[in-house]
């Protein structure tokens, strides 16, 4: 399951997979079928990335890789220096596709500062793609103008069955942008959510798998993660999980508004 930028809808995240545990937990999902990996310069997981891959015996071509530039790395002249070292950590010549991880706390530095530093490291070709996280429909309203014909091609943001962030997904799909959802099986919690209880249950499912077929269905990147060999396999079998429309519409109507991520300087969402 690709997308317009053939991005895989099936990412593996990697916050929290430090060391040779979490090479080890990427080797894993590898292994199983998936074929993105997501990053961040703030993870300190863009080494053991570039392991898996080594390791995986995988041509690199074959693994899509995404990484995020880190808020402390926006600043005029900050941002090449901070990719470079970014791809020592990966061992590649570029990232398939870079984001800005977030805007800049309290607008530290104006938005068109890092905008534009992205666009050049685009134009030096240090990465496939360019995208944001945790951007605003007015923020990328913003970042389109000044990118031009250059596409933003991917915002992601917190999003499952409990955030849905309806509005803005729905302004990025309109507007060719691929969503990736982060907390995409709300750390766990989806199987006390009666209504996917029910469709877990009827499918044979799990409620983790559930959640990511929804977002599947909706067109959307997924990136979960976990340590454990067994869930990293049960959550790649979502992929062959196909929901009704009556799943999806009864999905739809269990959004709480939900954040869990939710930084004092971060930006609300639509």
């Amino acid at each position: 399951m690709k997308n317009q930028y053939d991005i895989p809808a099936m990412g593996f995240g990697t916050y929290g997979r430090t060391g040779e545990a979490g090479t080890a937990a990427m080797l894993v999902a590898l292994e199983t079928g998936y074929r993105h990996l997501d990053t961040a310069q703030d993870y300190g997981t863009e080494k053991e990335v570039g392991q898996a891959v080594r390791r995986s015996g995988l041509d690199r071509g074959e693994i899509f890789i995404t990484t995020k530039i880190a808020t402390g790395n926006l600043g005029a002249g900050a941002l090449l220096p901070s990719l470079r070292q970014s791809l020592d950590n990966l061992q590649t010549d570029r990232p398939d596709l870079t984001l800005i991880h977030w805007p800049s706390p309290d607008n530290a530095v104006p938005l068109p500062v890092y905008i534009e530093q992205l666009a050049e490291a685009h134009a030096l070709g240090l990465t496939g793609l360019i995208g944001v996280s945790n951007f605003t429909i007015a923020m990328l309203d913003q970042a389109r103008t000044i990118l031009g014909n250059l596409p933003i091609a991917n915002n992601q943001v917190e999003l499952n069955p409990l955030l849905q962030n309806k509005k803005l997904a729905s302004y990025c799909v309109k507007n060719g942008i691929s969503v990736t959802c982060y907390l995409p099986i709300a750390r766990g919690i989806l199987g006390d959510v009666p209504v996917i209880a029910e469709i877990a249950g009827r499918h044979g499912a799990t409620p983790e798998q559930v959640a990511l077929a929804f977002e599947f269905a909706k067109g959307y990147i997924a990136i979960p993660t976990s340590g454990q060999p067994e869930r990293i396999r049960s959550n790649f079998l979502a992929t062959k999980l196909v929901l009704s429309d009556d799943d999806i519409a009864a999905i739809e109507a269990i959004d709480r508004g939900q954040r869990v991520i939710d930084p004092a300087w971060g930006p609300d969402w639509d």
